[in-house]
């Protein structure tokens, strides 16, 4: 089963998708980590995407796609993915369906999380990412997970778009350029909404319920 999860900047779906990797062994595919990948490259193309990033907007669909498509090639296993941050436009989700298909593969559950934009402020301000393993925590919530991670805490820090302007601008990015692909989506059978706001036990309770039907 392969899954897209949609939801905008703050929403948790991050974290979701590394639930769901846990527990029932996904691959995910970030597009953010691909993108912040390929800007600690330090290459044209990687301080090309880093510009975009810094100033609150998204990256072309060209450049994701090609990004994409490398990743997924190289992957042993492609019928247990889930797609974190993508697509962001029909065209990316006829793409996405397109390289699927060349495995004889599909998406079999899309979910969208649902968070009105007064939230996202509040949860944005104390997020930090863990630099060696991605994980995302936030610095009010989890401070002593934070503090004991074998990582080490000094790894976790502010991403560079980590910002309540930089975010709320990508938000409303998100909005406007995302509607459109979350309703022509949403006529898929396996489309599911989920409130955002609930708690995060809560909301993976609801996630399982769908990935284990």
């Amino acid at each position: 089963m392969n899954i897209i999860l949609f939801g905008p900047p703050g929403a948790g779906k991050g974290t979701q998708a590394q639930l769901i990797v846990k527990k029932h062994y996904y691959f995910q595919l970030s597009t953010g980590d691909l993108l912040r990948n390929e800007t600690k490259k330090n290459t044209d193309l990687g301080n090309q995407i880093e510009k975009t990033i810094s100033k609150g907007n998204f990256v072309s669909d060209e450049i994701v796609n090609k990004l994409l498509k490398q990743t997924i090639l190289n992957l042993k296993f492609r019928d247990r993915i889930i797609f974190d941050g993508y697509p962001r436009s029909i065209d990316q989700a006829n793409n996405l369906e397109k390289i699927l298909n060349e495995f004889n593969q599909k998406i079999d559950l899309i979910i969208s999380l649902v968070v009105p934009r007064q939230i996202i402020e509040k949860r944005i301000i104390g997020r930090v990412t863990c630099d060696k393993c991605n994980l995302t925590l936030n610095e009010f919530f989890n401070k002593e997970e934070i503090n004991l991670h074998p990582c080490g805490k000094e790894f976790f820090a502010r991403r560079k778009d980590d910002n309540i302007e930089t975010i709320m601008s990508r938000y409303d990015i998100y909005t406007k350029t995302t509607q459109p692909v979350l309703n022509f989506l949403s006529k898929n059978p396996n489309f599911q909404e989920i409130d955002g706001t609930l708690e995060i036990d809560a909301i993976t309770r609801k996630i399982d319920t769908f990935i284990n039907v």
